[in-house]
């Protein structure tokens, strides 16, 4: 049995935390523990090293959410061999193309998972997919959370 601790969300920008509100509440539902910080791959990119550096051992999965050039997931996937699941923000010009085109044309073998433009939920289900792995706790959530999906539907 694994133990799991907690994930990483980090956003480039304090604008940005809006957008992951609705990932943190599903995180919340499953009952994963998660730190949120402000790390900018271009403004701190020294920050962003020592931080992907360190979280080996203290977190399962980061999330990182950013616009524009949307370089901070690969910059973390680049120092870390955590699970990084990149989420790419709405930006003008292109609406967020560039940032899902920056995060999901990584280079092999150094892969990030991406979801869609805004999609913070998506990334936090795929976070706890992969703790469920070796939790069954969060194994349970997610059944319970896909059960409330189906009658949502269904009424």
């Amino acid at each position: 049995m694994f133990v799991f601790k907690k994930i990483a969300f980090i956003v480039g920008s304090r604008s940005d935390l809006p957008k992951i509100d609705g990932g943190l509440k599903i995180l919340e539902k499953m009952g994963i523990s998660c730190d949120v910080k402000v790390l900018s791959a271009h403004r701190t990119p020294e920050e962003v090293r020592d931080f992907a550096i360190a979280s080996e051992g203290e977190y399962d999965c980061i999330i990182a959410a950013a616009g524009k050039a949307a370089h901070l997931a690969g910059v973390i996937a680049s120092h870390t061999t955590i699970p990084v699941i990149g989420v790419p923000i709405k930006s003008v010009p292109l609406d967020g193309m560039v940032s899902l085109l920056s995060i999901v044309e990584m280079p092999k073998g150094v892969p990030v998972a991406t979801v869609g433009i805004d999609n913070a939920e998506n990334a936090a289900l795929l976070a706890a997919e992969i703790i469920a792995l070796g939790n069954s706790e969060v194994g349970e959530a997610l059944k319970r959370y896909r059960e409330e999906m189906r009658k949502k539907v269904l009424s």
